[in-house]
């Protein structure tokens, strides 16, 4: 295939180059003319670079300004975007000069939203698929080739000619076997940015183990960290990685509570736990006051913490039922407006009434109900 690259730095031009040693035409641009190259030929304009090319990769920088790129404290500043300006141009020019049968491909990081509000207005000619990567710096080349994923992106989430396209492009380059995720624009954002936040949270976590070391005494951070990261039952596997209600029991909460406490007695100076206990109040009345929007009178299908377990401790369905009976709804057991499915093998009732299923998997036997699958905002079907 004839693939253009726009932007050839030090994210664009390893890629590029990897892309033309697995036997592709690449053609490349970058305002920097300094930039050297055996493998990719360089063109002058945007123009010149997308000419007849079946894709176009984008992989200019959407910057922060200087003072939020975390070399020096940032958390005092004011939340800020990226810059999206040199995205936007470039895109309205390469598709300016493109046409139905090529496809541009967006790979730089934007923040859910993005897309659709921003960059997809300067679309007109070409066909266009949001793909961010996956890719550290020191290893660019490798990470290209033999990526974890492949996300791609566009309007619906759906898989069609275009992503299929794309996929048939990466399959010819590919070293590994990557899974493919097809998402909407929005997901994609999303998967790109949580997958780096992720990190920074966990590394976050293990750095506070280390502090705690240093603070308290007889513990080698190493042997903490070691048992954790071999536990791959529940934290190191995909286990709790559905969303749906927060968590509960007679450990979590407390646990999260007491580090509070501990956090203070040790003068850390930071309390990651009060965030988290914050989060899951906050997403718990969330929860409330989207099922109050189908109803006041409300029932839970259970009030425990764990399907097959009576236990309450901690239960975070009655944390949501705290709220929807601060925002003036009702708890019931009968003639409900709203049966909210606690535990996704939970039963309902063949009433007529809203079902809210926050685990996303229930289906109607009857027209009697209607069922909200909570967290699925996708309009297209």
């Amino acid at each position: 295939m004839k693939i253009g690259f726009i932007g050839i730095g030090k994210l664009g031009l390893p890629c590029a180059e990897k892309i033309a040693e697995k036997g592709h035409t690449v053609y490349g641009y970058d305002t920097d003319p300094n930039i050297q190259t055996t493998l990719v030929q360089k063109k002058e304009t945007i123009e010149d670079t997308v000419k007849d090319c079946h894709i176009v990769f984008v992989a200019v920088p959407t910057p922060h300004h200087p003072d939020y790129d975390g070399s020096t404290p940032t958390h005092h500043l004011p939340p800020k975007d990226f810059s999206y300006d040199i995205v936007k141009s470039v895109i309205s020019e390469a598709d300016y000069h493109m046409n139905k049968n090529q496809i541009l491909v967006l790979i730089s990081t934007v923040l859910p939203g993005t897309v659709r509000k921003e960059i997809v207005p300067y679309i007109s000619n070409s066909k266009f698929l949001y793909n961010p990567y996956l890719i550290a710096m020191g290893t660019v080349a490798w990470d290209m080739v033999n990526p974890e994923m492949v996300m791609i992106g566009n309007e619906t989430g759906e898989h069609d000619i275009d992503v299929g396209e794309l996929i048939y492009f990466y399959n010819s380059i590919m070293e590994n076997h990557p899974r493919y995720v097809v998402g909407t624009w929005d997901e994609c954002e999303c998967i790109k940015v949580f997958y780096n936040t992720f990190i920074s949270t966990k590394l976050g976590l293990v750095n506070m183990i280390q502090d705690v070391a240093e603070k308290q005494g007889n513990i080698n951070v190493d042997v903490v960290t070691k048992a954790l990261a071999d536990s791959t039952h529940r934290i190191m596997s995909p286990m709790y990685m559905k969303a749906g209600f927060g968590d509960g029991g007679a450990c979590h909460p407390r646990d999260n509570i007491a580090l509070r406490f501990m956090s203070e007695e040790l003068n850390l100076n930071y309390d990651i736990f009060d965030a988290i206990m914050k989060a899951r109040e906050i997403q718990s009345e969330n929860m409330a006051k989207a099922i109050l929007k189908h109803g006041l009178r409300v029932y839970f299908t259970s009030d425990s913490y764990k399907p097959g377990v009576e236990y309450t401790q901690g239960s975070p369905s009655l944390l949501v039922q705290h709220y929807i009976k601060m925002h003036g709804g009702e708890i019931v057991s009968s003639k409900p407006d709203v049966i909210v499915r606690v535990h996704e093998i939970d039963k309902i009732p063949p009433v007529t009434c809203v079902v809210f299923d926050p685990w996303r998997s229930y289906v109607s036997p009857n027209e009697k109900q209607k069922v909200v699958h909570y967290g699925n905002t996708r309009t297209f079907k």
